[in-house]
């Protein structure tokens, strides 16, 4: 994953100041959903709300409202920014024929969270898809709690498979290879899935039987940290509201494309058709979290699928909801995660496509041009959180190809299974 700029169609929050994040349909007038749980709620201002119509996502609003004010004036205050911002859709989203009802398995790579877990899979039971797995992958854990978890609360609604190579590629591939259904489609134990996550993400691949990999929308789960905030503010995960596609054989006026692979979408919320994936070898195992690389698993894959002649697609109404990590220092260590991914991503691309490199020399100089701008961008953030989060990315990036030089030699010394 990799945070890349303010997101389209989001809004901006104020410095430090949490917020409580809700869920709002313009067609169910006063009423608040708690991100990916059931039920409503009457919220404390500030607010930030995902907006929809008729559930179909349209934008986050943030809105201050008043501390002795009434739960309807917050929703109307919600309602009339999201109607001077953002444009309604004047007819309902198409319903999904039985084409978007194929088989899903749906893979989950913990470690050593079960709280989190617990919730990720609760939300996940929810789904409205009428055919789909779930399994857990318990990555190189320290006892036997996910394994616990899932025997007690969920046996027979969900497989637990531990893999005990540390690496979130090694993860994800261990549950490609345990998968059934025809799309396999990843999330982390951080998130909760909006209900109608894996009918959004199956309908695409319906829609056009050249897309082998669709992401999805990610909205912030929470507010209640200075650090969460700062992310957000940072760029976040949110990739806009407004569907795209993309392939080699319609390439859009991206001088960088296909190396923006930061730009298709985040690995906690990505599905591909599982033929294809396979075909690639799965994920590249030098990448990932758990490993020297530090990230750049998800990057790696939706630049093969491009390479491989694939077409790639974003679908915002495939929703999950992030729980940003809320400590100043487990942020820092994010940032010069995404860094560090992003470095070992454009590595590893050149490893896997050398036919590539090419390519990548003649959009070498405009792409410098890009980093430098982006990196003048972030220098001047209105906050020094901001300065300094930009500055870990940098040493991340500057890390990322001896990263993932690293993991190989790490994975060649432990043998074929590595």
């Amino acid at each position: 994953m990799t945070v890349t700029g303010p997101p389209p169609a989001a809004t901006r929050l104020p410095a430090g100041s949490p917020a409580q994040v809700v869920d709002v349909d313009l067609e169910r007038p006063y009423r608040f959903r708690a991100p990916g749980r059931p039920g409503y709620l009457r919220p404390e201002p500030p607010v930030l709300a995902l907006v929809r119509l008729r559930g179909r996502p349209l934008g986050l609003v943030h809105a201050e409202g008043e501390r002795d004010g009434t739960a309807e004036e917050l929703w109307r205050s919600v309602a009339d920014t999201a109607r001077r911002r953002f444009a309604l859709p004047e007819t309902a989203p198409a319903a999904r024929g039985a084409a978007a009802a194929r088989p899903v398995s749906v893979v989950v790579a913990t470690h050593d969270r079960p709280a989190m877990l617990r919730d990720c899979l609760d939300s996940l039971l929810r789904q409205d898809h009428p055919r789909f797995e779930v399994i857990v992958v318990d990555n190189a854990p320290a006892d036997d709690a996910a394994e616990r978890l899932v025997r007690d609360h969920y046996a027979g609604r969900v497989r637990y498979v531990r893999e005990p190579v540390p690496g979130l590629a090694h993860a994800h591939n261990r549950g490609l290879a345990e998968a059934c259904g025809e799309i396999a489609a990843f999330t982390d134990d951080d998130t909760l899935a909006d209900p109608g996550w894996l009918t959004a993400l199956a309908g695409a691949f319906a829609d056009d039987e050249r897309i082998a990999c669709v992401t999805g929308l990610i909205v912030p789960a929470e507010l209640d940290t200075a650090a969460q905030v700062a992310l957000e503010r940072h760029g976040g995960f949110g990739k806009g509201c407004a569907p795209r596609t993309w392939s080699l054989r319609h390439p859009p006026d991206d001088p960088l494309f296909p190396f923006t692979a930061g730009r298709f979408g985040s690995g906690t919320d990505m599905a591909f058709r599982a033929t294809a994936l396979r075909a690639l070898g799965g994920f590249d195992p030098a990448t990932g979290t758990g490993t020297p690389a530090h990230g750049g698993d998800d990057l790696l894959a939706f630049f093969r699928i491009l390479t491989a002649g694939h077409t790639l697609a974003y679908r915002p109404d495939a929703i999950v909801w992030h729980r940003h990590r809320r400590t100043r220092d487990a942020l820092e260590a994010q940032a010069f995660g995404y860094g560090a991914g992003l470095g070992a991503y454009l590595t590893g691309a050149l490893v896997h496509e050398p036919r590539m490199i090419w390519p990548l020399l003649r959009r070498l100089p405009r792409g410098v041009g890009h980093a430098l701008a982006q990196a003048r961008r972030k220098a001047r953030a209105d906050t020094a959180r901001s300065r300094r989060l930009a500055l870990l990315e940098l040493r991340g990036l500057l890390y990322g190809p001896v990263g993932y030089l690293r993991s190989r030699h790490r994975n060649r010394a432990r043998g074929p299974a590595a």
